[in-house]
């Protein structure tokens, strides 16, 4: 089978041929049918600090995909064989202290497809039964792929005490932000904002949002005033950028609530008596998506057709041109790309 592995600690990755893995006990063989290129692929890709602390080659990357299930190990009863799945990437122990009080997405020894073991980057790969989720077959494989990452934003929405009827703040139109402004309208915030440098993914948000904000053209916390009279009740915060999370939080009212997904590249400074404790701010640290609650609301809105996530999807190439896609995603010109193992 064809593979994209990591197969040197430098950049870049490499198409190659593997023989077709079996399944063991617990485990399930999927055969891929579409997958989506994330950032932390391009981290990999480049090999930067957070690659070179983390990934051991050889690795077959890609974490975020869809298949048939073509065949099942031993004492596996569910998924079935022709199921047609995504995959929750996060792997846990369910012994760990987190796990033992029902929070795996933050288990102690989680394993993530793609980056502790192979990934779905290829024809074939084998994962734990329970990290499949069955989907129905009439939903199409790339929507599929990106259940994953729309469940980052479905936990970040639905964190906390929710968003109907609230005023929100997205900073970050990135896949996940985007995704996000989805899942808030459909679950009757407003007004919302989105706020991002980036003018083409920006765009995108447009349909979802009452409000566009380019930070490098406009006084982001002078807008998120105007409309609101007085600042917004929730931050959805996906950028990891310093600047954008100081203004995230000081859009917020006093009693707001912060949920921050997005991840600095280095240590930030904050003044945690002005920014948060004085003014009341509740902040949630968002990782993962909660096992299975977030799967379990995320397929309802899109099972639904509540929210349609294939807007998001951009680009579809081959894995062949695998190099064409990764430039196209670290381009800023794309917002999900697609890859086809099979073709």
């Amino acid at each position: 089978m064809r593979a994209l592995a990591k197969l040197a600690p430098e950049e870049g990755l490499t198409l190659v041929d593997r023989p077709v893995p079996e399944p063991g006990p617990g485990e399930i063989l999927v055969r891929v049918e579409a997958a989506s290129i994330c950032g932390t692929d391009l981290h990999i890709w480049k090999w930067d600090a957070w690659a070179r602390g983390r990934i051991r080659p050889p690795l077959v990357t890609g974490h975020e995909f869809s298949g048939v299930v073509e065949a099942v190990g031993p004492g596996v009863k569910r998924p079935q064989v022709g199921d047609h799945v995504s995959l929750e990437s996060h792997i846990v122990c369910h012994a760990c202290p987190a796990c033992r009080t029902g929070n795996y997405h933050v288990c102690l020894n989680t394993q993530i497809l793609g980056v502790d073991r192979d990934g779905g980057f290829a024809e074939y790969v084998v994962v734990p039964a329970e990290n499949a989720w069955v989907n129905p077959k009439d939903l199409p494989f790339e929507v599929a792929a990106i259940l994953e990452p729309f469940g980052n934003a479905v936990h970040t929405v639905y964190a906390g005490s929710g968003v109907s009827g609230k005023s929100v703040l997205i900073t970050g139109a990135g896949p996940i932000g985007l995704m996000a402004a989805m899942v808030a309208r459909a679950s009757g915030a407003g007004p919302i904002l989105v706020s991002d440098p980036n003018p083409y993914r920006l765009a995108f948000a447009r349909p979802y949002a009452d409000r566009l904000v380019d930070p490098l053209e406009e006084d982001l916390l002078e807008v998120v005033r105007r409309v609101t009279g007085s600042g917004v009740e929730v931050l959805l915060e996906f950028s990891g950028n310093e600047a954008a999370i100081h203004q995230g939080l000081m859009a917020l009212i006093p009693g707001g609530e912060a949920r921050i997904l997005g991840i600095p590249s280095d240590p930030i400074r904050f003044d945690l008596a002005g920014e948060l404790v004085m003014r009341g701010i509740t902040a949630f640290g968002i990782a993962g998506r909660r096992l299975w609650q977030t799967w379990m609301q995320g397929t309802a809105l899109v099972y639904s057709g509540r929210v349609d996530l294939s807007p998001l999807i951009t680009h579809r190439l081959p894995l062949s041109r695998y190099r064409e896609a990764f430039g196209l995603l670290a381009s800023g010109q794309a917002v999900k790309v697609i890859l086809d193992p099979r073709a």
